[in-house]
């Protein structure tokens, strides 16, 4: 992946990274934000993006390196910048986390009442 060498006018910059966040923050659904990730980054990019991700969340649940290296094949230096990133008040990062934490929590407890109601409709 190769940025070009010519700097964007940083006014211009500015407001077409605002368009991003924009569009980001109004496509709903996932399946509609993987579309547009689909379209806009190679799969490169975005396996690069999941990687990190996927760091930080092994990191916040207290896994060791040597456990996401071998789960993510990343490597130590990887782990430690995405380490720094967080410890350093990384808010995106942590968004990102308490997002994972709830969509997880709430799976969980949809779950738990499904079973508890296939209980009682199998008493009744």
């Amino acid at each position: 992946m190769q940025v070009s060498k010519k700097d964007v006018n940083k006014q211009i910059e500015k407001r077409i990274f605002k368009s991003l966040y924009q569009v980001l923050a109004d496509l709903k659904k996932p399946s509609q934000i993987e579309k547009l990730l689909l379209d806009l980054l190679s799969e490169t990019e975005r396996t690069v993006i999941v990687k990190r991700l996927a760091i930080a969340d092994y990191l916040n649940r207290g896994k060791s390196y040597e456990q996401i290296r071998k789960d993510l094949k990343v490597s130590s230096a990887t782990i430690a910048s995405i380490q720094k990133w967080l410890e350093q008040g990384g808010e995106g990062l942590e968004l990102a986390l308490r997002a994972i934490e709830a969509e997880e929590w709430a799976e969980d407890m949809a779950g738990k009442i499904s079973e508890s109601v296939k209980k009682v409709f199998k008493k009744a």
